[in-house]
């Protein structure tokens, strides 16, 4: 186990150096590349009857949002109470990519592509019109990437019923609970430690001190079960640590027209962060093709 941590440690060694305030900044890995072969599935999602929430839309009423006081409106949106499952995912997909093994754990080891697939495939599973039409022979002419040796044509047929991912705006406006925002902190409270896993609760005992992955390591850092931690005003988990949570978007620098086309947003931070990036302000990046064990995702739809 600990040996193909580090092997994907690479991975997320962006998030942790860039999260860690005691450190200075480190040149990143390029994440590593990769498609996994899932095997068809032979059973029918396990889904519990009230794993989606209801997210009534409107302006942004976290003080705290870059969207507070603008023009932004949301659209209300269905989104997962909690991150997706091992459980969830193995019904789909008829295998667990995950380095941390639990049916309640979330999935990690997920790339982007994986989790488009995912929404697919649960889509049709349960009778919906699939989200997102995906050509595995078409070049992404938007995808600039230097490391995505994939690069998948994902269209959106935004009527569509089916599962997706969140954007980051409505990620953002989903974790900061809605029309019900308390404008905290994380998702949940002001308080990190009630309401996220991350690099410093995450193992055995609390540690202190600057971020290290060898003690995170020998201290056994790993995803906890979904739902172990306060909820935000909305009635949804996880949201800030855990595992960093995908979004549809490409990445853009903030208060830039557009993105370059080399990374997709995730937003949340993980067990591997530091507390900044359980922050709702965080905003990560990533190859669409990356994965790690700290990498998973929740899914939404229209309302």
């Amino acid at each position: 186990m600990r040996g193909q941590i580090l092997l994907v440690l690479a991975a997320t060694t962006i998030v942790a150096s860039a999260c860690s305030s005691s450190k200075a900044a480190q040149t990143p890995v390029p994440p590593p590349q990769t498609e996994q072969t899932h095997v068809e599935p032979t059973s029918k999602a396990l889904v519990k009857a009230d794993s989606m929430v209801l997210v009534e839309g409107g302006a942004f009423k976290h003080a705290k949002s870059e969207h507070y006081g603008k023009a932004t409106k949301i659209a209300s949106f269905y989104i997962g109470k909690y991150e997706v499952t091992q459980q969830e995912w193995t019904a789909v997909m008829g295998g667990n990519p995950s380095a941390f093994k639990g049916d309640d754990l979330p999935v990690e080891m997920v790339s982007w592509y994986d989790v488009v697939e995912y929404c697919n495939k649960r889509s049709l599973q349960e009778g919906l019109q699939p989200y997102y039409q995906i050509d595995k022979t078409k070049t992404d002419p938007n995808n600039k990437s230097e490391h995505d040796v994939l690069k998948w044509t994902v269209t959106i047929q935004a009527d569509a019923n089916g599962y997706r991912l969140p954007t980051e705006a409505e990620w953002a406006y989903a974790a900061g609970g809605g029309q019900l925002s308390k404008s905290y902190t994380y998702s949940g409270g002001n308080h990190v430690d009630e309401v996220a896993w991350y690099w410093r609760n995450a193992g055995d005992k609390y540690l202190s001190g600057d971020w290290s992955w060898p003690i995170i390591e020998s201290n056994h850092g790993r995803t906890h079960a979904v739902g172990g931690k306060k909820p935000n005003e909305l009635g949804l988990y996880d949201m800030s640590g855990n595992v960093r949570e995908w979004c549809w978007d490409w990445y853009a620098e903030t208060g830039a027209s557009a993105s370059d086309g080399s990374r997709r947003v995730n937003k949340g931070g993980g067990w591997i962060g530091d507390v900044k990036s359980s922050e709702l302000a965080y905003r990560g990046k990533f190859e669409a093709n990356g994965f790690g064990p700290d990498q998973g995702f929740r899914v939404s739809r229209n309302a």
